[in-house]
């Protein structure tokens, strides 16, 4: 049977943009078709001279493919032609061995000769270098067939071709013993830096031992960011910001002495356990560039959600490998027109700069907008440019600003190009969403079809159909959708697809519908499929325990149950719990939950915070300060965390002090000068935390923390907001509260000094009301709709 090369070979018009291999190949096939094998290796010898590396090899292989796929010719001249090629092909492989395509194309020849000893040894060090190679197996397991039913060689060979393959055979298997993987070659971490400290260690730590070299390029960091990467064995080269990414990783590749290249961002790692593959990789010098499968983490990290998407970043150190662009900088001089010189490598990268807290803390968003600005103004206005501009008002939650941007960038991508543009799924997947988010139904279900013809198969704009038919009611259609999704899976991460699509968001959306159309069951069932499948994910294990307490199962129970399911549970997965058994109100069973959390992680800052609450809600106070104050400085978490321990030191009578001093540098100026005011030591917060002075006195009144409550009034009357404003806004906390006698005080207070009015006299029909008086309340209320007739 004929064997398969590892591409199929076309011919292709010349024209003036072809590349260098299809200019040759024209004229090589012609020399091909008049059996003129002298011309065709004269076309060789030009590719053999062609300086660009890439291009002689493309070359090459491309001569090669069509010199063994070509039609034509007798039996005698097909074998002449092979000859030519294999003895080609062999000076080629002994000039370099490690190419696995021209191995497998010598393979092909020898085969067809019946050099079957060679082609198998040719077959089998292609595998060594790549065994994903295409028809390689097939290949190989043809040769092995034909050796083993004892086929030799192949007769009726022209005496000249025969005589050559005795000479040339064994040169072809030489060739393929030195075939192997390269060894000793150098990998360097390349990176650029500004105020990292919080993140640096643990990104250098992922590739410790892995790289023969770390260049850090610090465009001017004021914290102990050039201390850690010295301390990691770092050379670290202090370079002037300039408003430009590429220039200053250039500055990065610049100084790299090794033989590969990889880089990183500080809110980077490589996972646990990866690293050792890169040293693994320097060997493939078959290879050009590398990517990796890397995971962006969204949100707060407890959420668990995550995109993932290709990223090439190793790369031969070669001078013409440079970045260009301020922002969203691309990687230039990689042969990405030759497939085989890249490879989707199984390393993985955990990507942390989306997590709110860590945009919030470096102040991305107004930074990365300045730069897409300037780029602009350099004259760069390309879909892929407002694209990016879109994302950054994407990651910075503005759909309103996003979709505009958005919009134009896939009008200005013509509708043929989609489909093999890079950034088109991202930009396709988001306009859609932001289309939802800013309640443009419509356009978002044309977009989402034609989205899904670029990209078929791309769950997570089904998913966003789904989610455009609950907001339609369309509930058949939405359950469709998801079901949907649930068939298709994940999409592949050439479309940058959120983890989760096809799966467990999936699966939760699924849930919310049913539990919405009161199909309770159904959602208890999905729920626990997805969860046993995917017990990574926690907020799946909270949606259950929130329906499974929705169908009045007892708290012990529900923990039982989830322990059951995921008996190894992670501590953001027991957090999850402890959030649906709080908000249904089980705190005395959320509280466990939580501290087995903390004895874990101490670090976890959101379940602290959860168990503030708990703690508070069982009017816990000192517990529930002390906690507070456990939560890290610089933590996103932290001034809430200041808020909550401030309120329950002094509603507990304690010293405030522990939490004041930190409320000063944290909290704006008003909310820390209304806890000094509400703690005796002075301050005129003003009239802007009057709402939340309410929300404090209404807790207070909650758990009759009445000498606490007195103080915080006292605060609360000498706020600069208008006192009938302040009577009317007591008069509904106590009457919320109970406190009716208080309530009514405050009404006749009002009374008093501006007369019976409608809203004084419905206010006293109320407390009349909560109080039995119904013949008071009815006289109240007949009184107030007199007036408001009257008026």
């Amino acid at each position: 049977m004929a064997l398969r090369l590892s591409s199929t070979p076309e011919s292709r018009p010349v024209t003036p943009t072809a590349s260098f291999a299809d200019r040759l190949s024209a004229r090589a096939d012609a020399r091909l078709t008049a059996h003129d094998l002298h011309g065709w290796a004269a076309v060789v010898d030009e590719a053999d001279a062609c300086p660009d590396r890439d291009d002689r090899y493309e070359a090459r292989r491309v001569l090669a493919e069509r010199a063994l796929a070509h039609d034509g010719g007798t039996p005698a001249q097909i074998a002449e032609r092979l000859a030519v090629a294999a003895a080609r092909l062999v000076r080629m492989l002994e000039d370099e061995p490690r190419e696995p395509m021209l191995l497998n194309l010598a393979g092909v020849a020898f085969y067809e000769l019946g050099a079957l000893a060679a082609a198998q040894d040719l077959f089998e060090a292609a595998g060594r270098l790549d065994p994903a190679l295409p028809h390689l197996q097939r290949n190989l397991a043809e040769v092995r067939r034909r050796r083993e039913a004892g086929v030799r060689a192949i007769t009726g060979l022209p005496r000249d071709v025969a005589q050559g393959l005795k000479t040339l055979a064994p040169r072809a298997r030489r060739a393929a013993e030195r075939a192997r993987p390269a060894g000793g070659m150098t990998l360097a971490l390349c990176m650029i830096v500004k105020d990292e400290e919080a993140m640096l260690d643990q990104c250098l730590a992922s590739v410790r031992g892995a790289v023969d070299e770390i260049v850090v390029v610090d465009t001017g960091s004021t914290d102990r960011t050039v201390e850690i990467a010295h301390a990691h064995g770092a050379r670290v080269i202090h370079h002037a910001w300039q408003d430009d990414f590429a220039a200053a990783r250039n500055v990065s590749f610049d100084a790299a002495t090794t033989d590969w290249i990889l880089y990183l961002d500080a809110d980077e790692v490589i996972v646990a356990g990866d690293a050792p593959r890169l040293r693994e990789l320097t060997g493939r010098v078959w290879r050009e560039a590398f990517s990796f499968v890397e995971r962006n983490h969204l949100g707060d990290l407890e959420d668990g959600l995550a995109t993932t998407h290709n990223a090439m970043r190793m790369f031969r150190n070669r001078p013409e490998r440079r970045f260009v662009g301020r922002l969203h900088e691309q990687i230039q001089g990689v042969p990405e027109h030759i497939p085989e010189r890249q490879e989707l490598s199984t390393v993985r990268i955990d990507h942390f700069g989306y997590l709110g807290e860590v945009r919030a803390a470096k102040g991305k968003e107004q930074r990365n907008l300045s730069l897409i600005e300037r780029q602009i103004e350099d004259g760069d206005d390309s879909p892929f440019l407002r694209f990016n501009l879109g994302m950054e008002h994407v990651a910075a939650g503005d759909p309103a600003s996003a979709v505009r941007v958005l919009e134009q960038a896939w009008q200005l991508l013509p509708a043929p190009a989609r489909p093999v543009t890079a950034f088109g799924p991202v930009l396709g997947f988001h306009l859609v969403q932001s289309l939802r988010q800013t309640e443009r139904y419509g356009d978002a279900e044309r977009v989402a079809r034609e989205v899904l013809e670029a990209f078929p198969g791309f769950t997570d704009v089904v998913l966003e159909q789904g989610h455009l038919a609950v907001v339609g009611g369309r509930v058949a259609d939405a359950e469709r959708h998801y079901r949907a999704c649930l068939e298709l899976g994940d999409a592949p991460s050439t479309y940058a697809a959120a983890l989760g699509a096809g799966t467990y968001l999936a699966a939760r959306a699924l849930a919310d519908l049913y539990v919405a159309t009161g199909r309770l069951d159904e959602a208890e069932t999905v729920l626990e499929r997805s969860l046993v499948a995917h017990p990574e994910h926690a907020r799946t294990a909270r949606a259950l325990a929130d329906v499974l307490l929705r169908r009045g199962l007892p708290g012990e129970d529900v923990v039982a149950r989830i322990e059951e399911l995921v008996p190894d549970a992670s501590p953001e997965l027991r957090q999850h719990v402890a959030a649906a058994l709080g908000h249904r109100g089980v705190v005395d069973l959320a509280e466990p939950e939580l501290r087995a959390v903390l004895a874990e992680r101490p670090d976890a800052d959101q379940a602290r915070m959860a168990l503030v609450e708990t703690l508070q809600l069982q009017g816990r106070f000192a517990e529930a300060a002390e906690q507070a104050l456990g939560v890290r400085a610089g933590s996103a978490h932290e001034p809430a965390a200041l808020r909550h321990a401030a309120f329950c030191l002094l509603a507990d009578g304690g010293d405030p002090t522990p939490a004041l001093a930190r409320t000063a540098s944290v909290l704006a100026g008003a909310e820390h000068e209304l806890f000094t005011a509400w703690a005796g030591l002075g301050g005129a917060p003003g009239p802007a935390v009057g709402d939340q002075v309410l929300t404090m006195l209404s807790a207070l009144a909650r758990f009759e923390r009445f000498e606490a409550f007195e103080r915080l009034v006292a605060v609360f009357e000498g706020l600069t907001i208008p006192w009938r404003q302040r009577r009317e806004a007591l008069a509904q906390l106590y009457l919320r509260r109970g406190f009716l006698q208080s309530a009514a005080e405050e009404w006749m207070a009002v009374v008093d000094r501006d007369g019976p009015d409608v809203a004084a006299l419905r206010g006293l029909a109320a407390v009349a009301a909560a109080s039995g008086l119904d013949e008071d309340a009815a006289v109240f209320a007949a009184d107030a709709d007199a007036l408001a007739t009257a008026g």
